[in-house]
């Protein structure tokens, strides 16, 4: 019995592996791509492929803070997603949690953060689950945790290049679903699919992890949707 749910990263990236379309927080793939020519018009297709995703999407409050949750002032459309949120700092505000709690059908915490407004909140939402940790999230322990304690069996990750990285390293990705757009973005500084640090010498390389294809479909408008399954041995 496996130990912890089965994940699937998700993500949409350009070609040259940017999740993002600059290095600042003004920056915004979902919304930048719609302004530009021969990208504009196949982003719909990524969207339509994340609504297929598994029902838990794991989250990160600095992606979610970035795409603008927090001035999310209306009630939302209630949609048949739980949304799982990895938040220190707290990135979140009051304002992001209730929507998140209004739009989705289960809302789970994952913070360090003992004044983590999340808990002002749970008062008033008593469904509202927290994971605490200490002094450091342990991200094997959060994943066994859902597993065997919230019964959550399949994941979808949608976390920033950083945690990314994370996940990877510690072999807690199973598959990639990548939407490639016909884009190159450049700069060294821009967020890409994996970030993190580097490797920086040989004996490192075991870190790096083998993909084997498991389907590869070309979208219109000169989009791709890979799919790869993650080597973790």
């Amino acid at each position: 019995m496996r130990e912890r749910p089965i994940t699937t990263l998700f993500m949409l990236m350009s070609l040259d592996g940017k999740i993002s379309t600059g290095d600042t927080d003004v920056m915004d793939m979902d919304s930048d791509f719609k302004k530009i020519s021969g990208v504009k018009n196949g982003i719909k297709q990524y969207y339509q492929l994340e609504q297929k995703t598994d029902f838990y999407s794991l989250n990160s409050g600095r992606v979610l803070e970035k795409i603008g949750i927090n001035r999310k002032a209306d009630q939302p459309k209630k949609i048949d997603v739980g949304y799982i949120v990895v938040d220190n700092k707290p990135h979140l505000d009051k304002n992001g949690l209730r929507y998140l709690i209004n739009k989705g059908r289960e809302l789970y915490i994952i913070t360090t953060n003992k004044r983590h407004p999340v808990y002002e909140l749970k008062k008033e939402f008593p469904k509202i689950n927290i994971l605490k940790y200490r002094n450091k999230i342990d991200l094997s322990n959060v994943l066994k945790k859902l597993k065997q304690e919230c019964g959550i069996k399949r994941i979808t990750i949608q976390t920033g290049g950083i945690m990314n990285a994370a996940w990877l390293r510690n072999g807690l990705i199973d598959y990639v679903s990548i939407v490639v757009a016909p884009a190159l973005i450049g700069g060294k500084d821009t967020p890409s699919l994996i970030d993190g640090e580097s490797i920086h010498a040989p004996k490192e390389l075991s870190k790096i992890k083998a993909l084997r294809l498991v389907k590869c479909h070309i979208l219109k408008n000169s989009y791709i949707h890979l799919q790869y399954k993650v080597n973790n041995l």
